[in-house]
């Protein structure tokens, strides 16, 4: 079977495709992976085979000419699960009205989507597997009939907004059903002589890494998949070969607010402050420029620019973070509490369900102080019932299938969902 896996040029969204293109390879099937030029040297650092296709996205570039600065407007992109009003169908309309054209139009440009249809009709995949946001996918493959699914790496907010956005635009009058997601796709394919079906947004099935009792209820066909943590390549530094003197906690905001937004959304000086006083044993992902700027912290507190997050988190009783995909989900996977500073996308969304499982605290921006920081570490380090949850939602986590165990479902459903070339069907 030939694979086809492909995202747009942001590395920590291409993390989640690693470990499951690693199974198909072992299996024995080819396997492709297809992104913006920007993304090749990630590509090939992962030990897969490159295919660059089109020109790099200008996502960011028109954030800084339309805002003044790269930081993107997603608290106002409040997904249903995170909100407390009820959805309606403007708030709804308003979510696809800012998406569709300052995101999923910018991260699939023209030219990828062009140059990755010349590509899928050239090698002719059997199975597509996309990041959920990257359409391009779901266009090559609708062109060429090669079986699609979305590779998920965090709970599908995407497919969840989809189900109830659609519910609502299918009771507006007929001249109010604006759909703009739908709309781009459609002119999309008529370039290629294709149509629009709302699989191309959905996708045929969708692989998902979230535990169980995380994910969002989409209605769409779903295969489980266990996490498995890659963090690009990374070296183990040796003072993980010791294990801690006292609770290890880790500080980390992630690599994405730092390289792609110009900073972290909270003062990481603060927290370290009110953390000063406890025993305890930091590491504080911070750079040199952010180190500057730290004036006091617990007496044990180390400091590295990054630690790969698989090493590090066996050896951790709790972690603060952003809410970032993989650094969740690693957290997840290794049985560790979490102090979530969530705000962007779907963090809100992830730290609400890790809290009502009690594995962990969601503090919010309005209600993030460093004093909140503190004392739900304390909670976590003097109340062992916020671990045993974290050790609950693990357990269910090791009870899906491996990337490589859902290789057989994988090939059977590409069987099931391929078919002819738009341009043969009747």
């Amino acid at each position: 079977m030939r694979v086809l896996l492909t995202s747009f040029a942001h590395h920590t969204h291409y993390y989640g495709l690693v470990p499951l293109a690693w199974a198909l390879l072992a299996a024995g099937h080819e396997v492709r992976v297809a992104s913006q030029p920007a993304l090749t040297d990630t590509i090939t650092g992962s030990g897969l085979a490159a295919v660059p296709v089109g020109t790099d996205h200008l996502i960011h570039e028109y954030r800084v000419r339309m805002a003044g600065e790269p930081r993107p407007n997603h608290p106002a992109i409040a997904f249903d699960e995170a909100r407390t009003e009820p959805l309606d169908w403007d708030h709804a309309l308003g979510i696809e009205a800012i998406l569709a054209p300052y995101f999923y139009l910018l991260a699939n440009n023209d030219s990828m989507v062009d140059d990755l249809v010349d590509f899928a009709r050239s090698w002719q995949p059997d199975l597509v597997l996309w990041e959920p946001t990257t359409y391009a996918g779901a266009v090559a493959a609708q062109v060429t009939g090669a079986a699609h699914a979305r590779v998920l790496w965090g709970p599908d907010v995407m497919g969840s907004a989809r189900r109830k956005f659609v519910a609502l635009r299918d009771r507006q009058p007929p001249e109010h059903r604006e759909d703009p997601t739908a709309e781009w796709l459609t002119w999309t394919l008529d370039r290629y002589g294709a149509s629009f079906e709302e699989e191309l947004i959905t996708g045929q099935f969708t692989v998902d890494p979230t535990p169980p009792s995380l994910r969002l209820d989409t209605g769409l066909p779903t295969v489980g998949m266990r996490y498995v943590p890659y963090n690009g390549t990374s070296v183990v530094p040796d003072w993980l070969s010791e294990p801690p003197a006292r609770p290890r906690v880790c500080l980390t905001l992630g690599v994405s607010a730092r390289e792609v937004l110009g900073g972290d959304g909270v003062s990481q000086g603060d927290i370290l402050e009110a953390l000063a006083d406890l025993d305890i044993e930091l590491i504080a992902t911070l750079d040199a420029s952010q180190r500057a700027e730290i004036r006091n912290y617990p007496k044990h507190t180390r400091f590295t620019d990054f630690v790969p997050m698989h090493a590090l988190l066996p050896s951790c009783s709790a972690i603060i973070h952003h809410g970032g995909a993989g650094t969740y989900a690693t957290a997840v996977i290794n049985a560790v509490p979490q102090v979530m500073l969530a705000e962007l996308w779907d963090a809100p969304v992830k730290a609400r369900a890790v809290a009502e499982q009690g594995a962990g605290f969601f503090l919010p921006p309005a209600e993030l102080t460093p004093q909140a920081v503190r004392d739900a570490v304390v909670r976590i380090l003097d109340d062992p019932s916020v671990t045993t949850a974290a050790h609950r939602l693990r357990d269910e986590t090791y009870r899906d299938p491996t990337p490589a165990g859902i290789v057989p479902e994988l090939e059977r459903l590409a069987a099931q969902h391929r078919r002819p070339p738009a341009d043969a069907r009747p």
